[in-house]
């Protein structure tokens, strides 16, 4: 592979530039890198050199959460290995995650979740936000939903987030009625991104025999604007135990772990 895919990160990458994951992240990955106040290098300069080699689990139990339930960091003694984007530092894909992939995605656009987490016991896969809100149906938006904008010449299909098992919204979350043309925003579209991180997650913890957390880590000034739709979000979990384990976390409770 072409060593030029590397010029795209170490304007904002702070440490760790030249690691070989550098030579196998997406394009989309490495470009975001270039942008000024880029989220996937804010993330790579957060986590990376916290977990050299690895991150223990109780320590990110220990930070009190901007929201979720209080749980003993005791109870979580974990070393967990960095796949940032479903690679590792050394460039090695995390095991199981295209399967899962195939599974829940199908041949559409695939969820590309910002980090995983990977230790003996625990999962924890992370959604991270700088400025931006989590992502809704592109499909909706543009008026292309196969729920809700089509007639009766359409021949794309039902959406494979209602439709197919392995895939549905409705197994994990309390979306409500499945859509109908005519309704208005549904919470498929509102949670779109939030729905398949969970999705993924599920499903490759299941595969890997590993317990799921699922987290959204968010800077302190912008979970004030993404509370009101994460409790939304969090209230339509079906799953109790599913619930007690996601958790929101500051950038800055993070940034202050001591490194690796």
């Amino acid at each position: 592979m072409n060593d030029d895919r590397i010029s795209h990160s170490p304007k904002h990458i702070l440490t760790g530039a030249r690691e070989p994951i550098f030579k196998v992240l997406p394009a989309g990955v490495l470009a975001n890198m270039a942008v000024e106040g880029s989220e996937n290098a804010l993330l790579w300069n957060l986590f990376y050199p916290l977990a050299q080699p690895t991150l223990e689990l109780r320590d990110l139990m220990r930070i009190r959460p901007l929201w979720g339930t209080a749980l003993s960091a005791d109870d979580f003694r974990d070393r967990l290995t960095p796949f940032f984007w479903g690679y590792g530092v050394e460039g090695n894909r995390l095991e199981g995650l295209d399967a899962v992939l195939d599974s829940v995605d199908g041949a559409g656009s695939r969820t590309e979740i910002d980090l995983y987490l990977r230790g003996e016991n625990h999962l924890v896969v992370v959604e991270a936000k700088n400025l931006a809100m989590p992502g809704r149906c592109s499909r909706y938006a543009a008026g292309r939903c196969p729920e809700i904008h089509r007639d009766e010449t359409d021949t794309r299909g039902d959406c494979r987030y209602w439709e197919h098992d392995g895939a549905r919204f409705e197994a994990v979350l309390e979306f409500g009625e499945r859509p109908v043309p005519g309704a208005e925003s549904p919470a498929c579209d509102r949670h779109y991104q939030l729905g398949r991180t969970l999705l993924v997650g599920i499903a490759l913890a299941d595969m890997l025999g590993l317990t799921l957390h699922t987290w959204l880590v968010t800077p302190l000034t912008t979970w004030q604007r993404l509370e009101r739709g994460w409790l939304d979000f969090a209230g339509r979990v079906r799953n109790e135990s599913i619930w007690r384990r996601l958790r929101v976390l500051s950038w800055e409770e993070i940034q202050a772990l001591p490194h690796g």
